[in-house]
């Protein structure tokens, strides 16, 4: 209780400030009063200190305890009373989920014979196989790899860096105990380089690892470090120690793995279109760039065959000039035109209201070319009708990450449709086998063509053609099969990616050579 304090001297009564009467002091002579100032008159400033330090150590004690009682609350009230049981109710306690920490292999020490540095050339799945193989070539010659450079000089012009597709620290860190990779150059023979003091060459396309044995190593003896400016197709398929081709696959499989953007972005797409059902994805390679370069013009009017045939001209690593694009069809060499690929799914008996999300570019002649697909398949997406214009910002003008995208897409597909096998087709079907055999239509165009031209001739029934159709494509799904091997004709043989059989999971079934 707050008292009044009285003064005797003057005989008038008056009201202390207000820190005196929060000491409570009754005063009663003036020697008292002097007494008591002495031990009340202090200044304000250490009052206001020592509370503000009390609040803040009480409050956090009371943090504490809240974090502990969370933490132990559950462990120790279960079994308790009822009062106690929200506690554990899953909408009041929200559980943090930390991700696993990520252990990496132990690094592998060795003699380091050199430097080797790559320039992949070509698309992004072009250059992911030629990832893969020279991960392979370094860990053989037991050399330190430096991280591969993307192509930025072809059709594409696609400036991506290597870490603007791949997650590069997973790349360096997982493959530690087979290979050192780094990032660049140790900077004394950085500047080597760059006085022009290293060796540059392309190596033999589809060579065995004694090729580079006999022909490389000793080069990266001598100069230290070696540049293999072309990269695409230059290991074999077959023939090679059964350690190369698994760790082939271990690089596909786990090292190269998209940055988390992409990979992002990718699951997103997923999502939305799991959402609304099952899902085909068809790889309709029928963009400029693929007619140009093939040649093939089968349903292109005049003005767009003298199109394509300048383009082609246009590009002098594009060997290739005089192309008769009729011969090319009927041997099978061209993709599906956009017409040829709607009868293709609907002959194999692909449910019509199905989504059929394209993984391609732009396809020529736009419109005009897409109409029958579409009023077949009316449910066509694409990723840039499932996402936001934001959600693409970043990867517009990039068409490796654009690429990216779809390949993950596809993986995750109900059905992969490819329409040419070029190379996304390929790496992607054996990924797809790595995955457990996901469905994957390899079309038998080669048979198809004819078939096709038939039916539009109208000399075969709709009934026949699907007959025929179904039974060419009856074990073209993606079963597990062996690689076909051409001695002395890799381009012809199956392609090591598409069908890894030395990384895939025992089948207990038959294998076919188809």
């Amino acid at each position: 209780m707050l008292l009044r304090l009285t003064k005797v001297s003057d005989g008038k009564s008056d009201h202390c400030d207000s820190e005196e009467m929060e000491m409570g002091f009754n005063v009663l002579s003036d020697g008292e009063v002097m007494k008591s100032k002495r031990f009340i008159v202090k200044p304000r400033i250490k009052v206001w200190m020592a509370r503000a330090v009390t609040t803040v150590i009480i409050w956090s004690c009371v943090v504490q305890l809240i974090a502990i009682g969370e933490f132990w609350g559950p462990r120790l009230l279960k079994g308790m009373p009822y009062c106690f049981s929200h506690l554990e109710e899953p909408s009041i306690v929200t559980k943090v989920i930390v991700p696993a920490k990520v252990v990496f292999p132990p690094k592998r020490i060795y003699k380091n014979n050199g430097y080797l540095m790559v320039s992949c050339n070509g698309g992004l799945n072009q250059m992911r196989a030629a990832i893969c193989d020279m991960v392979a070539i370094a860990r053989h010659l037991n050399v330190t790899l430096i991280v591969p450079e993307l192509d930025k000089s072809s059709f594409w012009a696609d400036p991506s860096e290597f870490q603007d597709i791949f997650d590069v620290d997973n790349f360096i860190a997982s493959l530690r105990d087979e290979v050192r990779i780094l990032k660049q150059l140790p900077p004394r023979l950085k500047r080597r380089v760059e006085l022009g003091l290293s060796y540059s060459l392309p190596p033999i396309s589809w060579s065995d690892i004694s090729y580079y044995e006999k022909q490389i190593l000793p080069l990266l003896r001598k100069h230290k470090v070696v540049h293999l400016n072309r990269t695409d197709a230059r290991l074999a398929n077959n023939g090679l120690p059964i350690e190369i081709q698994k760790l082939r696959c271990r690089v596909n499989f786990n090292a190269l793995r998209f940055t988390s953007q992409i990979e992002q972005l990718g699951k997103k797409i997923v999502r939305i279109l799991r959402e609304r059902g099952p899902f085909l994805v068809l790889h309709l390679r029928y963009e400029m760039d693929m007619l140009a370069f093939s040649g093939c013009t089968h349903g292109c009017d005049d003005s767009e065959v003298e199109e394509l045939t300048r383009m082609r001209y246009a590009y002098p690593w594009w060997k290739e000039k005089v192309i008769n694009s009729e011969l090319k069809r009927n041997d099978g060499l061209c993709p599906l035109t956009p017409e040829e690929t709607a009868l293709i799914l609907k002959a194999l008996d692909i449910d019509q209201n199905i989504q059929i999300y394209i993984a391609a570019g732009e396809i020529f002649g736009g419109e005009r070319r897409m109409a029958r697909l579409r009023a077949t398949y009316p449910n066509l997406v694409r990723k840039e009708t499932l996402l936001e214009p934001s959600d693409l910002m970043y990867f517009q003008n990039h068409s490796s990450q654009m690429a990216a995208l779809d390949y993950l897409v596809s993986l995750e597909s109900d059905i992969f449709f490819p329409t040419y096998d070029g190379n996304m087709a390929k790496v992607v079907e054996g990924h797809r086998r790595f995955l457990g055999f996901k469905r994957t239509i390899l079309l038998d165009r080669k048979h198809m063509v004819p078939l096709i031209d038939l039916y539009t001739n109208k000399s075969l029934s709709w009934d026949d053609f699907s007959i025929k159709v179904k039974k060419v494509h009856a074990k073209r799904m993606g079963n597990p099969k062996r690689r076909v091997i051409i001695p002395n004709r890799p381009k012809e043989e199956d392609y090591f990616y598409s069908n890894p059989r030395e990384c895939l999971p025992l089948q207990d079934v038959s294998l076919t050579m188809t």
